[in-house]
């Protein structure tokens, strides 16, 4: 992968930024979407954000080297810090962090978002508490897209301000526009996480040692609601 040639997975959240847009690539590591996009003509300008120094070198020499100083800055930050209000961020997108991370660098940079920006995000699994997020704080999920790639299962999620909206705690789960949709892969997902749910409250119920009676209710509960899901 690289400035022209990008992932599969990373290649899926170019295709949902929008045309024209102001990006804030935020854990941006090498710069790589940023460049590629600004390239392609699909961005006017790029903040590329970064909060350790080594991926913060890599992308500064990324943009030197494809002579984008003026229209992508690089900036050490910690999260949405990144952005400054001159900067007049249209879409913000943060990949390859686990869901949680994702949904504490959103809330730790509320005062950062205006809420006109389009999230494109990519968590690495946590997808469940990033959609609880979204829609505490107002966001709509308007895209869902499931890839796997190297074995590995990545899910895109879109969302925008949209004042108050609500999740069943299976849409939350499963993802409300992939329960619609139920994919080829999405299904496949979850026929292999099922087989994962059963093995593990098979060894649990085989354990000698107490487990926590609420964990395997909750695995059991998503058990159920996976069975449901493909039945």
């Amino acid at each position: 992968m690289n400035q022209h040639t990008l992932s599969m997975r990373l290649e899926r959240v170019a295709a949902n930024v929008p045309a024209g847009a102001r990006l804030a690539d935020i854990g941006s590591d090498h710069g790589y979407l940023p460049v590629a996009l600004m390239h392609r003509g699909v961005i006017t300008a790029a903040v590329a954000g970064e909060v350790a120094n080594t991926p913060f070198h890599a992308a500064q020499r990324t943009v030197r080297d494809n002579r984008l100083e003026p229209r992508i800055t690089v900036r050490l930050a910690d999260g949405l810090a990144a952005i400054e209000p001159c900067d007049g961020i249209t879409a913000i997108s943060i990949c390859g962090m686990g869901g949680e991370t994702v949904r504490d660098i959103l809330e730790r940079g509320r005062a950062h978002l205006s809420g006109h920006e389009r999230l494109i995000l990519q968590p690495n699994g946590g997808e469940q508490p990033l959609r609880q997020w979204l829609m505490d704080n107002g966001y709509s999920i308007v895209h869902e897209e499931l890839l796997r790639e190297n074995r590995f299962y990545y899910e895109i999620i879109v969302a925008e301000r949209a004042g108050p909206v609500v999740y069943t705690a299976e849409q939350l789960y499963f993802g409300p526009l992939q329960m619609q949709a139920r994919s080829p892969v999405f299904l496949a997902k979850w026929q292999r996480l099922l087989s994962q749910k059963r093995k593990t409250l098979a060894s649990l119920a085989r354990a000698r040692q107490a487990v926590a009676e609420e964990k395997m209710r909750e695995i059991a509960r998503q058990a159920k609601w996976i069975t449901a899901l493909l039945a």
